[in-house]
């Protein structure tokens, strides 16, 4: 959701991260200091949390792993419920989002609404390729380069190194194949973990976190975006993926599963050697390509409108005056 959609609506919209604070009392405090009227946190329990008990009304938006991870803790299942039984409202990305949490809070069922995310991209004009390739340590002297972009946050339930093995196999036959792999070190450890990985993985490489107008103006020139998550919402980097023309090739999970449909909107893998398979015939089958990315286009506009996400929160912000 887009904190310009708030702003349009005339409210005025701080951000804040929610690692940034540790208790209730210091988002208490910060809420009684800066006199906030209402509040939206994303994540039923990371942002959630921290709202429980607050003074002002608050509204949730579900981030994902909230949904299909925390709920298996018993402590967070706690916490959540009564987070949910105190916000306003609650935002579903998916119907099956919203399914998932009525089943385990059949009271909330009637606050919980459907709405996807909205999505526009802002490809920079005067982006670089050639100096990306060369950052990335790409060469650009071996002709038909294909280049498939991993864009997620360096953490486990991402699984960014699901296909680093059965790539680099595939860059050794194929030396003009590349992976990178894109996003901010959102946990240090793994994210050592993923470094020492990449480095000993030819034709596998771990890219710096970039301006979103840089990002989008990489995945227009790239061949295709990946997503080997073991979780999902709902992907932003496959929706804008779409946006901008470019294939999806996208694990095989629920949440990814809501958006593609298998050969019609983008290509869904199971295991990494079907990865492989379904990335050589979309770069041998040019044709099947083009439909692809016309269809994902097609889907976009009419389920992932930007214009609509705005309306759907201006009226959801107004349960909380």
């Amino acid at each position: 959701m887009n904190r310009n959609h708030l702003h349009a609506a005339g409210h005025i919209c701080v951000l804040k991260d929610a690692f940034m604070y540790e208790s209730q009392t210091e988002i208490a405090n910060l809420i009684s200091t800066d006199k906030f009227d209402g509040a939206l946190a994303i994540h039923l329990y990371k942002g959630g949390r921290l709202l429980q008990g607050s003074r002002i009304p608050f509204g949730i938006i579900f981030g994902g792993t909230d949904v299909n991870e925390d709920v298996k803790c018993e402590e967070k299942h706690r916490v959540m419920g009564a987070v949910l039984e105190e916000a306003r409202f609650a935002v579903a990305f998916t119907v099956k989002m919203k399914e998932l949490a009525a089943a385990e809070w059949p009271d909330a069922r009637k606050k919980i609404y459907v709405q996807t995310q909205g999505i526009k991209t802002t490809p920079k004009e005067t982006f670089d390729w050639y100096r990306f390739l060369q950052n990335a340590g790409i060469p650009t002297d071996t002709g038909s380069l294909h280049v498939f972009l991993l864009v997620c946050g360096l953490r486990r339930v991402k699984d960014p190194l699901y296909l680093v093995d059965v790539f680099s196999d595939w860059h050794r036959k194929e030396p003009s194949i590349h992976l990178g792999i894109i996003g901010p070190a959102v946990d240090p450890l793994f994210t050592s973990e993923v470094k020492e990985k990449v480095k000993r993985a030819p034709g596998v490489h771990l890219l710096q976190e970039m301006p979103q107008d840089d990002l989008h103006a990489a995945m227009k020139r790239c061949f295709a975006v990946v997503n080997s998550s073991i979780s999902e919402g709902m992907s932003a980097a496959i929706l804008e993926a779409m946006d901008l023309n470019i294939p999806v090739l996208a694990r095989n999970i629920p949440g990814n599963a809501a958006i593609i449909k298998h050969k019609e909107t983008g290509l869904l893998f199971s295991n990494p050697q079907e990865f492989v398979v379904l990335s050589k015939s979309l770069m041998n089958d040019p044709i099947m390509e083009k439909e692809i990315v016309t269809r994902a286009k097609d889907y976009m506009k009419k389920h992932h409108s930007w214009e609509s996400e705005r309306k759907a929160y201006e009226n959801l912000v107004r349960r909380l005056q």
